[in-house]
């Protein structure tokens, strides 16, 4: 059994938000290819290859446990998974519309509740996992951990409001991009609701041996779901609109191009990916209070997500005040991650001692 260790499983969380908060960056350093074509590569190695890399390298028999697994596991976290599929998409088509910033606050806003609520009420264990030493602790972070992120969103319409005229050329379309993050933040969620189902798959993954690691063996179950539904969709994209033809030289890009685009592609979807690594590595080390790893998660995802829409000028526009209700929302997430990380040691500390 896996000692645990909340404060090291916080950090491995950020870890992993600040991978998830710059793995669209890559796509602006792509050229002459079209959002499907770079959304087709990143999702292969997003949610197909890297996951069977880091299954067969760190899963000892890792195709033994995906064929022993039980089999309403197994195809119950691959139609979860492919249900995430359609919110994968719509998140990389709001932050088209309304940036970084205000997709990230939105979108994993709503997946952050959802996400760590429905699991444990689906299991009817509300009451036990809040009545444990240092819950309460914990229950405050989560609470604080909320207003943090309504905080990021008063910044981003406030951000809106700034820029009025400016709409237009900065390509800011607001009704469009805030369905499409609500519905990315709907679905996102049921991604951590995939990973709760695949759980006997992890559990027969620790029996092998896998330790730390035993998180990969579900994540490629739940990603090739996901995986299925993007290919589906953006191959029929990519007929209908004749974009497909961009992978070969009859496109007129130059070799040369092809292979930075696919690179840069492949990076993103590397990024992607590496979130949910260090999120299975994070979610070990929380022991007792696996439960909170996907409130934590996603408000580190925020925090970072808004440090890179700082470092990409997003907020450049701004008024001084609606600045400063984004830095104090930013010092809001950081001390209720805080929080949540010392509740989590301290109720570990004293399940312990009983």
């Amino acid at each position: 059994m896996v000692n645990s260790n909340p404060i090291l499983g916080t950090l491995l969380h950020a870890v992993g938000g600040a991978s998830a908060s710059t793995c669209y960056l890559p796509n602006h350093k792509t050229k002459q290819w079209s959002w499907g074509t770079f959304w087709l590569v990143q999702a292969t190695f997003a949610w197909l290859l890297m996951p069977l890399l880091l299954g067969w390298l760190t899963v000892p028999s890792f195709f033994e446990v995906l064929r022993n697994a039980p089999s309403g596991a197994f195809w119950g976290a691959f139609l979860l998974g492919g249900v995430y599929g359609f919110g994968g998409m719509s998140f990389g088509y709001a932050i088209r519309n309304i940036g970084y910033s205000l997709t990230y606050t939105i979108g994993i806003g709503i997946s952050a509740i959802l996400g760590t609520l429905t699991p444990i009420m689906m299991r009817g264990q509300v009451a036990e996992y809040f009545s444990r030493p240092g819950s309460g602790i914990v229950l405050f972070g989560m609470v604080l951990s909320v207003v943090g992120v309504s905080l990021c969103g008063w910044a981003g319409f406030k951000k809106e409001t700034d820029l009025g005229v400016l709409k237009n050329s900065l390509h800011f379309n607001m009704r469009t991009g805030l369905m499409l993050a609500i519905i990315a933040g709907l679905l996102s969620a049921v991604f951590n609701i995939s990973l709760e189902v695949g759980k006997p798959i992890s559990d027969l993954a620790a029996k092998y041996g896998a330790g730390n690691f035993e998180g990969n063996a579900k994540m490629i179950v739940s990603t090739s779901g996901c995986f299925v539904v993007n290919l589906v969709w953006f191959v029929i994209l990519g007929m209908k609109d004749k974009t497909l033809k961009e992978f070969t030289k009859s496109s007129g890009i130059a070799a040369t191009q092809r292979v930075k685009n696919t690179l840069w592609s492949a990076l993103a979807g590397t990024l992607w990916c590496g979130q949910f690594f260090f999120y299975g590595l994070g979610h070990v080390q929380m022991g007792n209070f696996q439960f909170i790893s996907w409130v934590l998660h996603m408000s580190m995802l925020i925090f970072f997500s808004y440090i890179v829409g700082l470092l990409m000028k997003e907020w450049k526009q701004v008024s001084k005040r609606t600045y400063l209700i984004l830095i104090l929302a930013l010092i809001t997430l950081f001390i209720s991650s805080a929080i949540i990380s010392y509740g989590s040691y301290y109720g570990e500390q004293m399940m312990a001692i009983k």
